[in-house]
């Protein structure tokens, strides 16, 4: 045992060494900072399975029971956890696995310590209120805005005051993990476990924050499960030989088979196109894309005339007075008929005879 412990120690140790260099050395934007965060969740993930098979922590045992150099095992599925939040995918749906583990690994880190009976009351009672409703969690339960206000502040207060204390013992020579007083080093220890579980309930509510995003983002058609479900109907529906099929290219002779298009059920038996007949199909493959004119502008301009189309006449050319045709005795003489006439009328009806509205 004292073998795999050691070689539990080391492997503790590695990850750890990877994880802090993450944080402090790389940019999450780096080409290289998704592999080596995906190896240091292995290293964990090593670790877990190591526990495991040694029988590190049982549900019999308090936590008196767990010696000092084992406490900070108590953090491996946190830290998985932890690091799986910062895992970035290309997909929504991708994203979604992702934070499923992530949950998982929050969940099994609080359940070990509530058997271990080191959960604070008020962190108990929020893990309560977790395991009623995980997916609408949060650590602010009132809908008050001055309260929902005052609880943030009262969680910022509380992480900062736990990263105070934690910077003022890792400074301490007291709180040496390595020559340090034991009890110095267990009051260190427990006071990371607390800043680690405060963390985990905030990350709990961020993952369902984001989930609720994620559920009104557009999904890809290839990640649809309807998708799957259209792709095995046509499988099925190949396998019982039942006619359908959704090809594009399938030859003319085809378009002219006999028999019903669409089944009982509304499934297309065979394809069909709108259109007349086989030959105005043939004749649309050399077809342009655009319209080619049939006619020039005067052309068209003389058809509409034809039709009524186009009204003449007006402004200048209206006060134009066609010459007159000496030869055409028959129109001359109209011409005099009608003069004489119009001069009959205005003799008959002088300007002004017909007001009779301004007569006394």
């Amino acid at each position: 045992m004292s073998q795999e412990s050691r070689t539990l120690k080391s492997v503790f140790q590695a990850a750890e060494k990877q994880r802090i260099a993450l944080e402090g050395t790389y940019e999450a934007n780096s080409p290289t900072y998704q592999e080596d965060l995906a190896n240091t969740i292995e290293l964990y993930h090593e670790c877990t399975q190591i526990i495991n098979k040694i029988s590190l922590f049982s549900p019999n045992e308090e936590l008196e029971d767990i010696a000092t150099s084992d406490l900070p095992y108590l953090l491996v599925n946190y830290r998985i956890a932890e690091l799986l939040q910062k895992v970035t995918t290309a997909a929504p749906l991708g994203r979604k696995t992702v934070l499923k583990s992530t949950r998982e690994g929050y969940e099994q880190f609080l359940h070990l310590l509530d058997n271990y009976s080191i959960l604070s009351s008020s962190d108990k009672k929020l893990f309560t209120e977790y395991n009623e409703d995980p997916a609408t969690f949060s650590t602010i339960s009132t809908t008050d805005p001055s309260a929902r206000r005052n609880a943030k502040i009262a969680n910022f207060k509380m992480e900062k005051e736990l990263k105070n204390k934690l910077a003022y013992m890792q400074s301490s020579p007291r709180y040496l993990e390595d020559g340090g007083d034991e009890e110095a080093v267990r009051e260190l220890y427990l006071t990371n476990i607390a800043f680690c579980t405060h963390m985990a309930f905030q990350g709990l509510e961020g993952i369902n924050r984001e989930m609720e995003i994620l559920a009104h983002a557009p999904i890809p058609l290839m990640q649809t499960e309807k998708t799957v479900e259209y792709d095995e109907r046509r499988r099925r529906a190949s396998l019982n030989n039942e006619g359908y099929s959704d090809r594009l290219d399938l030859p003319l002779s085809s378009l002219s088979s006999n028999g019903p298009l669409l089944s009982k059920e509304g499934k297309p038996l065979r394809p069909f196109v709108l259109t007349s007949n086989r030959e105005e199909l043939q004749k649309g493959v050399f077809r342009p894309g655009h319209n080619l004119p049939t006619m020039s502008i005067d052309e068209y301009l003389d058809a509409e005339r034809r039709r009524g189309n186009i009204i003449e006449g007006g402004g200048e050319a209206s006060m134009r007075q066609p010459e007159p045709d000496e030869d055409n005795i028959e129109k001359a003489d109209a011409e005099t008929m009608k003069a004489r006439e119009w001069d009959e009328f205005k003799e008959q009806n002088p300007r002004g005879s017909g007001n009779t509205l301004n007569r006394g």
